[in-house]
């Protein structure tokens, strides 16, 4: 079972990878979390975290902003990036980088955080290039997706998540 609706549903292949990501804001950090789950439209289910592997033939589709599952609580299974903010003035800014190789579109995905913009887009593009002199894999340019909120008061929470597949349990 790996449907999902609307423009997700139109792009999913076996294979395909959606990303999509979200911010929010709340009393307490847990709450800003959940509000950047309901931004991204992953309320609603669980989140089953998968080690940083991109199987061959996978495809990453950037999803578009808001795009609501079915409020069926299906386990999603993810690679997620997330950081919370409490102090005012402060950034969080999650992110997730990935490569796939050319000849059969396996890869990896990292995903970090930080305070910091630019340091968090070097760190991404630098733990690639150490993965890559340690594997020696032949693999393709970085690229990366990056949610981004400055907290102005309440506790925040920026969060990007790469979706494998919907699952029953």
């Amino acid at each position: 079972m790996n449907d999902l609706p609307g423009a997700l549903q139109q792009t999913q292949r076996a294979r395909d990878i959606h990303l999509v990501s979200g911010t929010g804001e709340g009393r307490t950090e847990q709450m800003a979390f959940d509000a950047a789950l309901t931004d991204a439209g992953l309320a609603d289910h669980s989140l089953l975290r998968l080690s940083s592997l991109i199987p061959p033939n996978a495809r990453i589709v950037r999803a578009p902003q808001r795009q609501l599952l079915p409020r069926d609580g299906l386990g999603l299974h993810v690679v997620m990036s997330q950081m919370r903010q409490g102090r005012p003035g402060q950034h969080a800014h999650a992110g997730i980088g990935w490569v796939q190789r050319a000849d059969d579109g396996s890869g990896l995905f990292i995903d970090l955080h930080d305070d910091d913009r630019d340091r968090l887009e070097h760190d991404l593009r630098a733990a690639f290039a150490a993965i890559r002199c340690l594997r020696d894999a032949a693999c393709g340019d970085v690229q990366t997706a990056v949610a981004s909120r400055r907290c102005e008061g309440q506790p925040i929470c920026a969060l990007v998540v790469a979706i494998f597949a919907r699952r029953p349990w």
